[in-house]
């Protein structure tokens, strides 16, 4: 009998990453699952292929005599929190959780990736894009990889067989108040699982990658130290790996036009920021020109000079507002905070200050010449600027 027949599960936020991946295999699992957001995503379109109504409209109206799970971008609506529903799924199979501050969702789907090449049929749920997978979740036989999350502490509720943590920081400012805390939550989760990776203990994995960069050989290492765990060959994972070409918005080339490549990422914080900058700089022989979103007004506060001096090693910087996401706007915080950070940390340097991302696009393309590299990073709605910094060059 499949693991959730029988429930009737309400998602409230189903359009998320994270959501939408729990429908799916909620509903591969045996579960009549429905859903409400506010909003068109492109994670929704799986979804509905997948049988599962959605309803799109201003507010939630849960049904009676449903399940009501919600996401964490929604803390005012009545129900369960989404980590308990993500709880009964890793209960239900073998499971490999990966958490940690950077390069989660890759490790994830490094693993996932590695374990389908090799026939060993695994479900997965992992919070991001990954074009060899074909969908944020899928659902196998074998064992379950999932993304954890520790910005609401929803990681902290599960209980895998092998747990990987690629590193510990403080990159969720308004849920933890120093890394310190985060360290003693991590090491406190640990004691239960009874396998465990730690990344930062590994040397980076000495093989030929399709991803490039130095964080990304990190990834591999927790990945094949997990897959080990999991009953693969060294020599199997490392092959397997070898073919995986990454996940969206991880320095992906978006395209090129008059001569500019354009990339865009992820990065939210100064760490990520300083990889993507830093494989950049490898990939290119001309100039780097980066547009950079700042993400939530919490992380742009405490973060802003470490941002800033991440931005200084560009040869053209752009920044707009903040993205809010799931936060209110906290009074005096603006992208400015990390403008001004660049300027103190590269005295004469003329960075842009565009508060509306359709500013920063124009920006750059005024500056891009031909044998520049164009990277937009940010985790809000900055991935469409790359796409339109390219169709503005190819009709300049």
């Amino acid at each position: 009998m499949p693991p959730l027949d029988g429930r009737r599960i309400w998602l409230v936020g189903i359009g998320g990453a994270g959501l939408s991946a729990y429908a799916l295999l909620a509903r591969a699992w045996g579960a009549e699952v429905a859903g409400w957001d506010r909003n068109e995503t492109p994670y929704l379109a799986p979804v509905r292929e997948a049988g599962i109504e959605v309803t799109i409209s201003p507010e939630p109206e849960a049904p009676g005599g449903w399940e009501v799970f919600v996401s964490s971008a929604y803390p005012d609506v009545r129900g369960r929190p989404r980590a308990e529903l993500l709880a009964d799924l890793v209960a239900s199979r073998r499971a490999i959780v990966v958490a940690g501050a950077h390069g989660k969702t890759t490790t994830a789907a490094m693993i996932a990736f590695a374990l389908r090449e090799t026939g060993r049929d695994p479900s997965w749920i992992v919070g991001g894009e990954v074009p060899q997978l074909g969908a944020n979740a899928g659902a196998g036989e074998g064992w379950l990889v999932v993304e954890g999350d520790e910005s609401d502490r929803s990681v902290f509720a599960l209980r895998p067989r092998v747990a990987v943590v690629t590193n510990v920081d403080l990159d969720h400012h308004s849920e933890f108040g120093s890394r310190a805390e985060v360290e003693e939550l991590f090491e406190h989760w640990l004691t239960d699982v009874p396998e465990v990776v730690r990344g930062w203990e590994l040397d980076p994995l000495d093989a030929e990658l399709a991803v490039p960069g130095e964080h990304n050989r990190r990834n591999a290492a927790a990945a094949v130290a997990a897959l080990e765990l999991a009953g693969l060959p060294r020599d199997e994972a490392v092959e397997a790996l070898g073919a995986f070409r990454g996940v969206g918005r991880r320095f992906e080339l978006v395209g090129s036009a008059a001569g500019v490549e354009v990339y865009d990422d992820y990065a939210h914080n100064p760490q990520k920021l300083r990889a993507a900058i830093a494989t950049a700089r490898r990939r290119s022989s001309g100039r780097v020109l980066v547009l950079f979103q700042p993400h939530l007004y919490s992380r742009t506060l405490y973060s802003a000079a470490d941002l800033g001096r991440e931005l200084a090693a560009v040869d053209v910087a752009v920044v707009t507002d903040v993205y809010p996401a799931r936060e209110h706007a906290l009074e005096g915080v603006t992208g400015k905070l990390v403008i001004d950070a660049l300027c103190d940390a590269r005295p004469g340097f003329a960075p842009g200050w565009a508060p509306m991302l359709d500013d920063g696009v124009r920006f750059l393309v005024r500056r891009a010449h031909p044998g520049d590299l164009v990277l937009t990073v940010g985790a809000g709605d900055v991935d469409r600027a790359a796409r339109a910094i390219l169709e503005q060059l190819e009709r300049s």
